[in-house]
């Protein structure tokens, strides 16, 4: 897969801003992240931080996403059926934990991935592993950047959009990364934050297992 042509924020400015806001949030933050690994602690049980492994940007010489782990606090139990298989999310998932979702507390251990480079601040949202061999060419352009914090997605319906419209936001924004348009995510999502909107998918705890969608289908103007 070919890189796309960079402009002058994205290439030179995007990244330190990224850098300085992360660490001067996880500094203002650090009460907020101490009292949140305690109550999670006594809540939900450890470890306190949930890792997985998640595809970022495109490697220039490999051509595949590189792989890295997310760190969240977590907002589910190891609660098990009589066989020892975890029972499904919506299970597992308490009234803390929802709450911590609806007001993406969850999230803010990301910001050690966004220090690292892992992660941008605004960015498609870094997906599953699993997910990588299910994405159309088109789909699959959203690994060009730095998956984010929050996104175009995020702020136009979040888990109420289906996977199609979620990627063609993606894509969108992957197209045009300007310094405006991630100032206007970033005050979208305080606004979606504050309202917890879209938190989860009609039916589901979260979000539906993405299973492919095929051909790239026609995008309808979306802003």
């Amino acid at each position: 897969m070919q890189h796309k042509p960079y402009g002058v924020y994205e290439k030179f400015l995007k990244r330190p801003f990224d850098f300085i806001l992360s660490f001067f949030g996880l500094l203002i933050l650090s009460p907020v992240f101490l009292i949140l690994a305690i109550l999670v602690r006594i809540k939900l049980g450890s470890p306190v931080i949930f890792t997985q492994k998640r595809p970022g940007r495109m490697d220039k010489i490999s051509g595949e996403p590189k792989i890295f782990s997310l760190c969240k606090f977590r907002t589910m139990t190891n609660a098990c059926d009589s066989d020892g298989v975890l029972l499904p999310d919506s299970e597992r998932l308490t009234k803390f934990g929802r709450f911590l979702r609806s007001t993406s507390l969850d999230e803010l251990p990301e910001l050690f991935n966004i220090l690292k480079g892992d992660m941008a601040i605004v960015g498609p949202r870094p997906l599953l592993v699993r997910y990588l061999g299910r994405y159309n060419k088109t789909q699959a352009r959203r690994h060009e950047v730095r998956p984010g914090f929050t996104g175009l997605a995020q702020v136009n319906g979040r888990n109420a959009l289906s996977w199609e419209e979620k990627f063609a936001y993606d894509v969108k924004y992957v197209d045009k990364v300007t310094f405006i348009g991630d100032f206007r995510i970033i005050l979208q999502t305080i606004g979606t934050v504050l309202k917890r909107e879209g938190i989860s998918a009609e039916g589901e705890a979260t979000m539906s297992e993405f299973t492919g969608s095929g051909e790239v289908k026609a995008e309808k103007e979306l802003l």
